[in-house]
């Protein structure tokens, strides 16, 4: 009876040993699923955030823009692997038709929508991603680094052909013009020139060719963004006007009158891909790096602002 009672009592043991055991296993696995389950959750949610935007966008207009675009897009390639952003010039007044028309994804422009008559800029979404200034470009053996405003004006509109009757050498001037449409030669005919026309010139929309055209004409002048100055090329001089030169510094603060604020704009709201190049123009990866070493300015940093009609006030 003894005998049975402690096999009965060993049975028992083993059977509650085996049942706590298998319990442990049951609820090892219940966590490791459990743990398993949050982990492919963190990594669905990971995937998903960080899902990349995919297709193709067509980003064109001013030339002035163009360099700092590209510059920009190296980085959104990276970002975005599977968008793909074509970028190309043609000048702000087809930049603002082409994407009021639906032609570009995103129209780039030096000038405001609503300084074009034909454009309707009350359907089109105005993002400013930088300020540009330019000034004239001159060839070096003009023999000038400097002109009063009046003189420019002169030069420009034909009233003076030769270098040496501004204080530059003897050497005959050539005009280099950008065609109608163009946002830089508005913004450069409205503030350089107080409004006045240009004579009739050698004509170039592209700024790399204007800038190749100005470098290798002996006395030719036109007009190029400061992104388009590079200090180890001295075949193209920057002009000083007044006396003030043509400083981030100086269009900063409002001495220096000839710059734009340089616009994305889109037919109603971003969205899709246009949204991301927009946000990444928009990133401190461009903002506070690439955009200055580009030559352009942050909008934030301007002191003064302006208005479609051109009034300029102090922020």
């Amino acid at each position: 009876m003894k005998r049975m009672k402690k096999w009965l009592a060993f049975t028992a043991m083993a059977i509650l040993l085996i049942f706590s055991a298998a319990c442990g296993n049951s609820n090892e696995k219940t966590s490791s699923s459990s743990n398993s389950g949050s982990e492919n959750t963190k990594a669905a949610k990971s995937a998903s955030s960080s899902e990349d935007v995919s297709g193709q966008i067509i980003v064109g207009g001013s030339t002035a823009l163009q360099p700092l675009a590209e510059a920009a897009n190296e980085g959104f390639k990276q970002k975005y692997p599977d968008a793909q952003v074509q970028i190309q010039g043609g000048g702000s007044g087809t930049g603002l038709s082409s994407v009021a028309s639906g032609s570009f994804n995103i129209g780039m422009s030096d000038i405001f929508a609503e300084s074009s008559a034909d454009i309707p800029a009350d359907q089109l979404v105005d993002y400013k991603v930088a300020v540009v200034a330019m000034t004239a470009a001159v060839n070096k053996d003009a023999g000038v680094t400097n002109l009063s405003k009046e003189d420019l004006i002169k030069v420009f509109t034909g009233k003076v052909t030769n270098w040496k009757d501004v204080g530059g050498n003897d050497v005959k001037i050539t005009l280099v013009n950008r065609p109608d449409g163009s946002g830089t030669r508005a913004t450069f005919d409205q503030f350089a020139l107080d409004g006045a026309t240009p004579a009739k010139g050698i004509e170039q929309d592209a700024s790399g060719t204007v800038k190749d055209i100005v470098s290798k004409t002996k006395g030719a002048i036109g007009y190029l963004a400061l992104s388009y100055f590079d200090d180890s090329d001295k075949s193209v001089v920057p002009l000083s006007i007044d006396g003030v030169e043509a400083t981030v510094e100086n269009v900063e603060s409002g001495k220096f009158p000839v710059w734009a604020y340089e616009h994305m704009y889109t037919k109603g709201e971003a969205d899709g891909v246009a949204k991301a190049f927009i946000d990444y123009m928009l990133s401190d990866d461009v903002q506070g790096s690439i955009l200055e070493s580009q030559g352009y300015i942050p909008v934030k940093e301007m002191q003064v602002e302006r208005d479609a009609s051109g009034k300029e006030t102090q922020k």
